[in-house]
């Protein structure tokens, strides 16, 4: 799959923008916000219906604008697809698939898939759990619409038990409503549960054979979903398990104010040799696994839909080394990509073939090959 035309109005500093894309490599060109990073952020929006780096809609409405609109023409093996979304400043959001109004996410989501990789990601294994949860709740919301709704709906109970438990202390009586709250939560845990324990099993086997190619043999990579259920079990049992702790460790969550376990707490183990490389691994061992943990996100989703999806590579190439921006470029082949960078110098432009490549200063944009 791949993006032909991008088209942005009045889109984080873009009052209007329209974009040919190659199918193959587009390298954008600028110095620090010139707006490079809105347009890989606007193609991900046409993927995952939100941005990656804010949870606020009205942040990528252009400065004083009321209106922000985003379209993008997409070929797949299936054929061809135009989704477009309007956002305004109160935070509404209309979209559209192939010219057709749509009311729910599930109708779009998966419509086109796309792999974010920045700076940030290479801290993925040192920075804390939610970073690692944030890892696998957005690739799963891809490829499983349904796990998107899952999870909306099992944070909006969090919420809500949350605000009781706060509340208990002043109104005793709250007690008993907690009881239909865990058994939701529970019910919507174990969901995601599974659907976690499922794909990092996948991951994990295809990150391994990422890491050995990267490595050159010497190291071993593992992924281990760290839960405080038996993920063993099957979703009935994760269920019940999640509710004899709601019920059996109810006073130590009023005592907190929150709930002290369930998927948002949940976490990723990574090993390198049998060791444990967040604690114990040296900058570059953490980095490589990083870099072999977004890789594998593209084969996961080539498998789950069926082909590849568009890579988005935001100024990441200066921050490997030699070595490993070799691994990852050569591993962009029948991928569309999408890359940043403040200079061609940062990367070897000779080493592509089929390419465009972009200008980006103050909010235009201009092809230069």
């Amino acid at each position: 799959m791949h993006v032909d035309i991008l088209e942005l109005l009045n889109f984080r500093n873009y009052q209007k923008l329209e974009l040919k894309l190659n199918d193959k490599i587009n390298i954008f060109v600028g110095e620090n916000a010139q707006g490079k990073t809105n347009i890989l952020e606007a193609i991900y929006f046409l993927s995952s219906l939100k941005s990656h780096r804010t949870s606020r809609d009205k942040e990528l409405i252009y400065w004083n604008k009321e209106k922000a609109y985003i379209k993008g023409e997409i070929s797949k093996n299936l054929g061809q697809y135009k989704i477009e979304f309007l956002l305004d400043i109160n935070g509404k959001k209309m979209m559209k698939l192939n010219g057709i109004g749509v009311s729910k996410s599930s109708e779009i989501l998966g419509t086109l898939n796309s792999v974010v990789f920045s700076p940030e990601d290479l801290r993925l294994i040192k920075d804390g759990p939610a970073q690692r949860r944030k890892f696998i709740d957005n690739e799963l919301c891809q490829i499983r619409p349904k796990y998107h709704y899952i999870l909306g709906q099992y944070n909006k109970v969090l919420m809500q038990r949350n605000n009781i438990l706060k509340s208990i202390y002043s109104s005793p009586s709250l007690k008993t409503t907690l009881e239909v709250f865990s058994e939701q939560l529970a019910e919507y845990g174990s969901i995601i549960i599974q659907n976690r324990v499922e794909f990092i099993k996948k991951l994990s086997l295809i990150a391994r054979l990422i890491h050995r190619k990267i490595t050159d043999g010497k190291e071993e990579l593992e992924v281990i979903y760290k839960s405080d259920v038996n993920t063993n079990l099957s979703q009935n049992n994760i269920k019940q398990e999640l509710i004899n702790y709601y019920t059996n460790g109810i006073d130590e969550d009023i005592k907190k104010g929150f709930t002290l376990k369930g998927p948002h707490k949940d976490d990723l183990i990574i090993y390198i040799n049998g060791i444990d490389v967040r604690n114990f691994g040296s900058q570059g061992q953490q980095r490589t696994a990083a870099l072999s943990l977004k890789l594998s996100e593209l084969e996961i989703i080539k498998s789950e839909v069926g082909e590849y999806p568009v890579l988005l590579l935001d100024d990441v190439l200066s921050e490997l080394d030699p070595n490993r921006q070799f691994f990852l470029l050569n591993s962009l082949k029948d991928i569309q990509t999408i890359i940043t960078c403040t200079s061609t110098r940062d990367i070897d432009i000779k080493k592509f073939g089929e390419k465009s490549v972009f200008e980006v200063k103050k909010g235009t944009v201009v092809r230069l090959e």
